[in-house]
């Protein structure tokens, strides 16, 4: 009998020396999870998925939100913000936001700092280059996403395998109900415009093909972009995003559209309406340059009548709204980066490889022109 107790005892001992250390076991893990930063993929050790890009300027009345709404979405992302010199406290807003979460144990973006504002461009190059992701997507300060953002466009982008980039269906942030840009089309008249703006949101409820996707809200492989080149710095911002989607096309990818990925946009937060002078003048520009860098010089021949036509349209447009001035300002500027150093750099050399892609895109061009004038 004394045998059995000693027996049933030693079990008893071991039996609680196991759960014991099971429960240490346990402990330790949790602690190492929630140093590491909480809820997430890089929480738990692993490398995120995607990398989330955020250009900052001036941005402390919307950063908050942004940040606030990514990480409480239903895919964890990494995720860098790279401040464009901004002198309105969203850094030291943002700073102390990280300090708040690290004593939590939860996760935090990483904060890059330009001393300058060197322009939307440069910022979200830096981003790209810093991820550590096989997928980037960026996204504008003032917007924020809806709770499945991020794994629906991940998951958009990972079923087509000709896509560079897959863009989101962005609704205004002051009427929900109605969409600010369901993807980007490129006409003949040297016009960009957003499909769907103003319209309702439940219009554009299908994938779909697209020219650019607007860089305000869309993922990007990021690979592509050592074969066609990285956002032109040139630009500084406005069109930037149907540049690189333009010379994405010419290279052989694709660029599409997907409504499973929503967020919301307050837009021209830094500029303040949407025509000014600043923006008139930059848009004006980068137009011009647009042309130059992308079209080979009998694709530029055979849309001249076109291209005159839109820059006609437009000067007689800003002129009735008191931007007349800025506009031709712009064109000027526009002549002169493509004679400039700089702008001659970034032109696309012909390959007749791509031929087959130039005439998709012309035929595009036309289609595109007739769908923006018919609305």
């Amino acid at each position: 009998m004394q045998r059995e107790r000693r027996s049933r005892d030693r079990q008893d001992r071991n039996r609680r020396g196991k759960e014991e250390w099971s429960g240490k076991r346990r402990n330790r893990k949790w602690k190492r999870v929630r140093q590491a930063g909480g809820k997430g993929a890089a929480a738990h050790g692993k490398r995120a998925d995607v990398t989330v890009v955020i250009p900052n300027f001036e941005g402390e009345k919307y950063i908050g939100p942004c940040l606030e709404s990514l990480f409480s979405g239903s895919m964890a992302p990494e995720v860098i913000v790279v401040d464009n010199g901004s002198r309105d406290g969203s850094v030291a807003w943002m700073e102390r936001w990280m300090e708040r979460r690290r004593r939590k144990g939860l996760a935090v973006c990483r904060l890059v700092r330009f001393p300058e504002n060197r322009g939307f461009c440069a910022a979200v190059n830096e981003g790209i280059r810093l991820a550590q992701t096989e997928y980037v997507i960026l996204l504008n300060n003032d917007t924020q996403a809806d709770r499945d953002f991020v794994k629906n466009l991940y998951q958009a982008i990972r079923k087509r395998k000709d896509a560079f980039s897959v863009g989101a269906k962005i609704l205004s942030f002051g009427d929900k109900g109605t969409i600010d840009d369901a993807g980007d089309l490129y006409c003949a008249l040297g016009w960009a415009f957003a499909l769907g703006k103003g319209k309702k949101r439940t219009r554009y409820g299908r994938e779909a093909r697209i020219f650019a996707a607007c860089a305000c809200a869309a993922i990007y492989r990021k690979d592509v972009f050592d074969t066609i080149g990285y956002f032109d710095e040139n630009h500084f911002a406005y069109l930037e995003d149907i540049d690189v989607g333009y010379r994405a096309r010419i290279f052989g990818y694709e660029n599409y559209y997907t409504p499973d990925a929503i967020v919301y946009h307050v837009g021209s937060a830094v500029t303040g309406s949407r025509h000014n002078a600043f923006k008139v003048r930059l848009t004006a520009r980068n137009g011009i340059y647009l042309v130059y860098k992308n079209m080979p010089p009998l694709q530029a021949f055979l849309n001249l009548p076109w291209l005159a036509a839109g820059i006609g349209i437009k000067a007689l447009f800003f002129l009735k709204k008191g931007l007349g001035k800025a506009y031709v300002k712009g064109l000027a500027d526009g002549f002169r980066l493509c004679l400039s150093l700089p702008g001659r750099e970034k032109r696309i050399p012909f390959h007749k490889e791509s031929f087959g892609s130039y005439v998709r895109i012309q035929l595009e061009l036309w289609l595109n022109m007739l769908r923006r004038i018919t609305g």
